[in-house]
């Protein structure tokens, strides 16, 4: 059983994850989640802290799910639509193993302390522009997220694409083992998650070098030049006989920035990489984000991929929500719309600041301003009162007139603004949703940043839903008056 579209039958499966399937069925995508399942997916079971996947098969099987891998016989579903293992994030794992050796893709794998998600998204456009292409979908980076990622490969893919994320020491390396990356790219090592490091830094980017462990001797390490950490990385890579390529700003990366130009559409980059120049336009701003699409396109040139056509294809990205994606917001006057730039989805002491020189690159409409709507940066440890008071300086430099606040953290950065810049600061994010779309006026640029809370939804994800919905207020009240 199974055609050209399927990705698993129920006999590959039986065999990868050692379980036992009662009938003959063909999976043609694989789901952990019923709200975004689609007709023919295998279902896995996950059981997390908060919920088990076991109270949701009766409902995926509805949905048209080929089978669900479960632990336990599930009342009211035939044995025939269940495929029964152990333990089903384990089974996971092992189907995703499978994918890997089944493969004959080239596999590169993608982490660091922030820009992960943007360059997977760069490497899959690239890729995708020299064959058939598979990538991580949204930031699935974890325990789970990579085997998922894995499991959902098609066997023929040309090109797959990994990222791998980790919030402590020694997370990386079993997702390193189960890809095997032919190309790894560490975007860079920042004071992420650094809480949960007693040495700082140090311990982010031996963490980071993780990625190495599942690489064979001859592989390929795109290591950034301009990073502190550079040395300490290329060398780990050394040890494992990896090839190592530089990317940066710098002269002296062997793939380099060599003009970067603003424009009111996007920017424009000239770089050399490994002594071909391009030049290709992209639909963002931050020169951070042009260094990122260097390091993809070095793995395409590694990869003896076609730089233009990656190129090209980079060019063609729009910046994802929550992630730099900019929408024009209009309050009474179309012509003087308000620019919202949405960067609810994360945030750190370092992509505080990048976003800081994206907003000072956008230039309020007539009477605007520059506003930026902060939200605390978690997992900073004991430089988390000075981390947040240091992003004053780079406020100010990027012409930012407005600071609204909420979080005990990020009470320190506003202590120390100007009192001309302080909008105001409050304890909940819920309540900057409701301040601040009352504060907004035609011409105004507003950035929205802030750390994930609890849960799938990023915390500062509310207030853009809330600038969002003004338009429409505007216009009811409008119809109203």
């Amino acid at each position: 059983m199974g055609g050209s579209n399927t990705l698993w039958t129920a006999k590959e499966a039986a065999v990868a994850t050692g379980g036992k399937a009662a009938s003959d069925w063909a999976a043609t995508g694989v789901s952990i989640d019923t709200r975004t399942i689609t007709p023919g997916d295998l279902f896995f079971a996950i059981e997390g802290e908060n919920s088990d996947g076991h109270n949701y098969v009766a409902d995926a099987i509805k949905k048209g799910a080929a089978a669900a891998v479960v632990s336990k016989r599930i009342e009211g579903v035939a044995d025939e639509k269940l495929l029964i293992v152990g333990d089903t994030l384990r089974a996971l794992g092992d189907l995703g193993r499978a994918s890997r050796a089944r493969s004959g893709a080239k596999i590169i794998g993608v982490t660091g302390s922030v820009g992960k998600t943007g360059t997977k998204e760069m490497l899959a456009a690239a890729f995708g522009a020299q064959g058939q292409t598979h990538a991580s979908i949204k930031s699935y980076n974890n325990h789970w997220g990579v085997p998922f990622s894995l499991s959902s490969m098609h066997a023929g893919s040309d090109y797959a694409i990994f990222e791998v994320g980790m919030n402590h020491a020694h997370e990386i390396t079993p997702l390193s083992e189960m890809i095997m990356p032919e190309i790894a790219i560490i975007t860079t090592v920042e004071s992420v998650h650094a809480g949960n490091f007693v040495n700082g830094e140090e311990g982010i980017a031996d963490a980071k070098a993780e990625i190495f462990d599942g690489m064979k001797e001859g592989g390929i390490a795109i290591l950034n030049a301009d990073n502190q950490w550079f040395d300490r990385l290329a060398a780990k890579a050394k040890s494992k006989g990896l090839k190592i390529v530089s990317f940066g700003e710098a002269e002296t990366a062997q793939a380099h920035l060599m003009n970067f130009l603003v424009a009111s559409n996007g920017s424009r980059v000239n770089a050399n990489i490994l002594g071909e120049e391009i030049s290709f336009t992209m639909q963002s701003t931050g020169k951070h984000l042009a260094l990122n699409a260097i390091a993809a396109l070095t793995a395409v040139k590694m990869a003896g991929g076609d730089l233009s056509k990656g190129a090209r294809a980079i060019g063609k990205i729009e910046p994802l929500p929550g992630r730099g994606r900019r929408e024009l917001l209009d309050l009474g006057d179309k012509d003087n719309p308000v620019v919202l730039i949405d960067e609810s989805y994360n945030a750190s002491p370092v992509a505080m600041k990048a976003a800081f020189k994206v907003l000072a690159m956008v230039d309020p409409g007539r009477g605007g301003r520059r506003i930026a709507i902060l939200g605390d940066m978690y997992e900073l440890g004991a430089d988390g009162a000075r981390l947040h008071r240091e992003l004053a300086m780079p406020l100010e430099a990027a012409g930012v007139q407005l600071v609204y606040t909420s979080g005990p953290l990020m009470k320190n950065l506003y202590d120390v603004l100007p009192q001309d810049k302080r909008g105001a600061h409050v304890d909940d994010t819920r309540e900057l949703a409701k301040i601040v779309p009352d504060v907004l006026i035609p011409g105004d640029v507003v950035m929205v940043k802030g750390s994930r809370g609890p849960g799938e939804k990023p915390r500062m994800q509310l207030v853009v839903e809330a600038l969002r919905a003004l338009p429409e207020k505007i216009k009811e009240k409008g119809l109203a008056g």
